[in-house]
């Protein structure tokens, strides 16, 4: 059920300039600048009120660019951790959860804070007759759309590489507003991207927008809400495990709208952002204090991608050298990129599990690895106010809880299809109702 509300007022402002103008109601780029930049909302209201907690993701919607609340939402939970902290020897370690964790007041039903950018991005979708919203994912974020959309009845075209289509699981069956297309084995998420942005070219079809939709980057930033209206100030570190480094960028902006509310503090919290080894291309252009991601040959970026356990971590293309991206956002912050291997974020997950009490995803046990490693070598103190963002958890326990289901694609495409078999595919797959789920 969506619940159409009287949304805070707020414009968009370019990172670039800083020129601000009117959301057109699906704005993704400024055109006041000729340079790639992000933009920003600039909400009206300065201070925060966080609404109960049956509101879901919405009880942060002072600071969503929404017009309507969609029911089934849960916000990010923050509490003090105890368990971890102890293993660690840390007196101020706050860990943010989403995913499955009932007793703790998180219901993501997907297990991925990828449904706080679902939820708030769905709000901010106009309704306009029909036109098809597209997001590419290598898993998580598909899986939360999917949901969203089909429990909204919002059409929706997912871009998936097929080798990670084992991420589409799903608690109840998925309607067929929503359709899966993916690249064939061996592809990557940039692949999926690829085949995205070819969907997009099509008339009635519609870019979600990734890093660059406002909606998608505060719905993420609920993370950081969470972490601080709960703790009562801003943390001294940020722990996250990026792909794209969306959400990292996300908490920065947060953070700052926060120093400006006035009543938690004025510090940047250090954005200490891990990527799973071999894949680490952002800890490359980082270390190499570049802007620019560094080359890296498609060949070799796909057999690292097949190497890493957190596939979702797999983005060649994030918005790392954009104006307002994360390169930007850990210059102004600091912080660090941090690395981790398979095994070490196995043995992370299996410590998590033991002291906190419930299972995380891959991508959240190397941002604990990479944390942990941190406390070993002394760059985070004991009594440092730290955040630790598990973006995703709880996937065992509800998967022995519930019977699982799995979307199966429509269609399967080559890595580098033609605009003309897009075409042909997408005008079947919209025009003829079919059933693609299977238990």
């Amino acid at each position: 059920m969506t619940k159409y509300i009287e949304p805070t007022p707020y414009v968009l402002e370019s990172v670039k300039s800083g020129k601000q103008f009117k959301d057109e109601g699906w704005t993704l780029d400024s055109s006041c600048d000729k340079e790639p930049t992000l933009i920003r909302a600039i909400y009206s209201k300065k201070q925060i009120d966080v609404k109960d907690p049956s509101y879901g993701v919405f009880r942060f919607a002072d600071w969503l660019p929404v017009h309507k609340m969609m029911e089934g939402s849960s916000a990010p939970v923050t509490y003090k951790s105890e368990g971890l902290a102890k293993y660690l020897g840390l007196t101020d370690l706050h860990i943010t959860f989403s995913g499955y964790w009932p007793e703790k007041g998180a219901n993501f039903r997907t297990c991925s804070f990828k449904e706080t950018e679902a939820y708030a991005v769905g709000g901010r979708l106009q309704p306009d007759g029909g036109s098809v919203l597209v997001v590419a994912s290598a898993g998580n974020t598909a899986r939360a759309f999917a949901r969203v959309c089909s429990d909204n009845n919002i059409p929706l075209l997912l871009c998936v590489p097929e080798d990670n289509i084992s991420a589409l699981w799903f608690d109840e069956p998925i309607k067929d507003n929503v359709k899966l297309v993916v690249t064939k084995s061996g592809s990557d998420y940039f692949d999926a991207i690829h085949l995205s942005n070819l969907a997009c070219e099509l008339e009635g079809f519609i870019a979600e927008g990734g890093a660059k939709n406002v909606a998608r980057r505060d719905g993420m930033g609920t993370t950081t809400l969470s972490a601080v209206t709960t703790i009562g100030r801003i943390p001294e570190y940020y722990f996250q495990a990026v792909g794209s480094g969306t959400g990292a960028i996300a908490a920065w902006e947060a953070n700052v709208r926060l120093i400006n509310d006035g009543r938690f503090g004025t510090n940047l919290m250090k954005l200490m952002v891990s990527q799973n080894t071999p894949f680490v291309p952002i800890h490359d252009a980082w270390k190499a204090d570049s802007r620019e991601m560094l080359a890296l040959e498609d060949d070799v970026a796909r057999k690292q991608v097949e190497e890493i356990d957190a596939k979702v971590l797999s983005n060649r293309k994030p918005p790392y050298p954009i104006i307002g991206g994360l390169y930007d956002a850990m210059k102004e912050a600091g912080g660090d990129v941090l690395c981790a291997t398979n095994q070490e974020a196995a043995e992370a997950g299996r410590i998590f599990k033991e002291t906190e009490g419930n299972d995380i995803h891959p991508a959240a046990a190397v941002a604990t690895a990479t944390l942990i490693n941190a406390v070993k070598d002394g760059v985070v103190k004991k009594d440092d106010c730290i955040m630790l963002n598990i973006t995703g958890g709880g996937e065992e326990r509800i998967k022995s809880e519930k019977e699982i289901q799995y979307l199966k694609p429509a269609h399967v495409f080559e890595i580098s299809p033609s605009l003309e078999v897009v075409e042909s595919v997408m005008n079947k797959l919209f025009k003829k109702e079919e059933k693609n789920l299977e238990a």
